[in-house]
């Protein structure tokens, strides 16, 4: 079989979608999603692959900043819209397109290559490893409290229309970007995203619905969530789902957590994307009725090492060679010596002896500070040959707070 790859034209979007949806399962989006997923698609980063007339596969590639210890963002492609056709299974058009991919990436001079995986295992043959992860909740709000800090008292809360309330929201987010490792920078139109509501993705629950957080006239902290109703013999046994929620200062964020958690007629609060080190943690009495559960997010791939290594900073001094394996991007495979600290870094090739054995998976994983060195090294992952190296790099790869992914793409 041969197949055709070509960069995706105006004309064939529709049907690029469709075969987008046909191999998640064949359930198209609703005329907003279609119409938010046209205007956000770029083309000219989206490519096709063709048997003939038929499309058999898709992939694309938002632009996009990823932030990364240090405060910085670091530009990346956000890897997205990936499918091959249930008829052309394993031969091998999505090696084809992840190679077109990455060696695109390469010239646009984006170190970066990051995306979320419907399935972990997929991606780390083509040198991704799983960077953030996230937190998901079943809170038992009947019997869990939030223990809110001083200030939340003083927080004002009050309903706001979705739409009408938007940019307020937005503004919030913005100044919570790069507040964590793993966040991303967004073009314009990407503000629209967490304004769709499908019906056929609410399950049985409202509507979407927004509170506002402020004090003295000012937005300090949004949520948005879902109310689903339900009654069993013993009485009312709603539940509330999360859909977003952010704040400006603790006082805000527990009065936001205290609402939701104390609305009528409900007795849960589920969220399915939070930090693995949120502050929510700290502020439920009763974490056993919490039901959490971690799972991967946000897979990252060095497409340029040297660039990718120099472009965060580094938590402690760190002065390691590391012996690099890249079989899909070889030109990032042998010797990288890293030099840096918590004001910058420096990442060049070398010929000196190697103090890590590795392979560009690892750093990938690493990356942005969330997984350690050392607990790949017990995976057998990491191969220390300069003893004190090992724990040198781990602790300098290090973030103070857990990376995060907030929202797909």
């Amino acid at each position: 079989m041969t197949t055709e790859l070509r960069v995706l034209q105006r004309s064939e979007w529709d049907v690029w979608c469709g075969k987008l949806e046909l191999a998640f399962g064949g359930v198209g989006k609703t005329r907003q999603e279609r119409q938010l997923w046209d205007a956000l698609t770029e083309l000219d980063r989206s490519i096709g692959a063709w048997d003939g007339e038929e499309c058999v596969g898709t992939a694309g590639a938002f632009t996009f900043a990823v932030s990364v210890p240090g405060g910085a963002f670091v530009p990346a492609a956000g890897v997205t819209m990936v499918s091959v056709a249930a008829t052309h299974r394993r031969r091998g058009v999505l090696a084809s397109m992840m190679r077109r991919q990455l060696d695109d990436v390469r010239g646009w001079d984006e170190p970066l290559a990051v995306l979320t995986a419907s399935e972990p295992e997929i991606y780390g043959r083509f040198g991704y490893g799983i960077a953030t992860h996230q937190l998901s909740l079943e809170i038992d709000s009947s019997r869990v409290r939030i223990a809110a800090p001083p200030g939340a008292d003083d927080v004002r809360l009050r309903f706001a229309p979705v739409a009408e309330s938007a940019e307020a929201c937005e503004a919030v987010y913005l100044r919570t970007v790069g507040s964590r490792p793993g966040m991303l920078a967004r073009r314009p139109g990407w503000e629209r995203l967490p304004l769709l509501d499908p019906p056929g993705e609410r399950e049985g629950a409202s509507p979407m619905q927004c509170v506002l957080a402020e004090r003295d006239g000012e937005v300090v902290g949004y949520v948005r969530f879902h109310n689903k109703p339900h009654w069993d013999l013993s009485g009312p046994a709603g539940s509330i789902v999360v859909r977003h929620l952010d704040a400006l200062d603790p006082a805000a964020y527990a009065a936001l957590w205290r609402f939701v958690c104390e609305i009528d007629l409900t007795s849960t609060v589920r969220s399915r994307n939070r930090p693995v080190d949120d502050p929510l943690l700290h502020l439920v009495t009763d974490i056993r009725r919490c039901g959490t559960v971690v799972r991967d997010a946000l897979h990252v791939r060095l497409v340029e090492l040297g660039a990718a290594l120099e472009a965060r900073t580094y938590r402690t001094p760190v002065d390691v060679v590391f012996d690099v394996r890249d079989d899909f991007c070889p030109w990032n495979e042998g010797r990288w010596r890293l030099s840096g600290d918590s004001k910058g870094a420096s990442c060049k090739r070398t010929d000196g002896n190697a103090d890590l054995a590795l392979s560009v998976r690892e750093l990938g994983a690493a990356y942005l500070g969330g997984v350690s060195l050392t607990s790949l090294a017990g995976a057998g992952r990491v191969r220390e040959l300069r003893e004190g190296a090992l724990a040198e790099a781990s602790m300098a790869f290090g973030s103070d707070v857990a990376p995060w992914l907030p929202h797909g793409f």
